[in-house]
């Protein structure tokens, strides 16, 4: 049950740091709208395999509403890759500062290297302003939300302390369902091998990333000393959490239109 409750508070959360990067943007909205469109694309997810579907809905629905559909799908992409930039830093920042549960260099290490070009990429956004401004004309109509985004980094600033905070609250979900089955393991793993099988659960392989998560969990906490049953159960644990913590997408599809009112008319 309190994995629950903070997995739903997470979900406010992202609708908060979307409605930030959607600001950005002048694509205003109330923040009741983000979240109801939150909830609608988190039970998206649990009918479709990995995170593309929900994310298509979210931002369609949010375009249509206010008649700015490339606008929404870019604030939609900025938001998703600010969450992944801010999960890879969660686990850089264990992986170097918290690493004493014996994970080996081939695990740690990536998210290390990636998370430190990403913030280069952050440093370097003047450069990356004239590369993305020769895009090809296919793709020209993101330029000026991607220009926006680059021009004022300051601004990314707290949605990405806002991920960080998100994926470490979803860690501490994980941490406590496996209290629950008695595996006693620190924290701080988990707040490694969480966001780290985030990123492989998210790929469009298989519904909430059913499957994926648990193999992931398999491997990482397998290397740290968990067995794999414990490991296994502690995946399908975590589905079934985010499974019940999706249900309120059920009210969301029942009260939220894809078109304002005087548009259908």
């Amino acid at each position: 049950m309190a994995a629950v409750a903070i997995y739903l508070s997470t979900l406010a959360l992202s609708a908060y740091r979307w409605q930030l990067l959607a600001k950005t943007l002048e694509l205003n909205a109330h923040f009741r709208e983000f979240l109801a469109l939150r909830f609608l694309a988190t039970f998206t997810n649990t009918v479709i395999p990995g995170v593309l579907g929900g994310d298509a809905v979210r931002a369609v629905y949010l375009g249509r509403r206010h008649n700015r559909l490339a606008d929404a799908f870019a604030s939609v992409i900025a938001d998703r890759i600010v969450g992944l930039i801010g999960l890879i830093w969660l686990a850089a920042f264990v992986a170097v500062f918290l690493n004493d549960f014996s994970l080996p260099l081939v695990v740690t290490l990536p998210p290390i290297v990636i998370g430190g070009v990403a913030l280069a990429g952050l440093v370097a956004s003047p450069l990356i302003i004239r590369i993305v401004q020769k895009m090809p004309p296919g793709l020209k109509r993101y330029e000026k939300a991607i220009v926006k985004y680059l021009q004022r980094p300051q601004e990314l600033v707290p949605a990405l302390v806002l991920s960080m905070i998100l994926q470490s609250a979803l860690a501490v979900c994980q941490y406590l369902l496996a209290q629950g089955i008695g595996l006693n393991a620190p924290l701080k793993l988990f707040l490694f091998c969480v966001p780290v099988a985030g990123v492989f659960a998210s790929l469009p392989l298989t519904v909430n990333g059913l499957g994926v998560r648990e193999g992931a969990y398999l491997i990482l906490f397998g290397m740290a000393g968990i067995d794999r049953t414990n490991a296994i159960a502690l995946g399908l644990l975590w589905f079934v959490s985010t499974t019940l913590g999706a249900l309120p997408g059920l009210l969301a599809f029942a009260v939220t239109s894809p078109a304002r009112a005087h548009s259908i008319e």
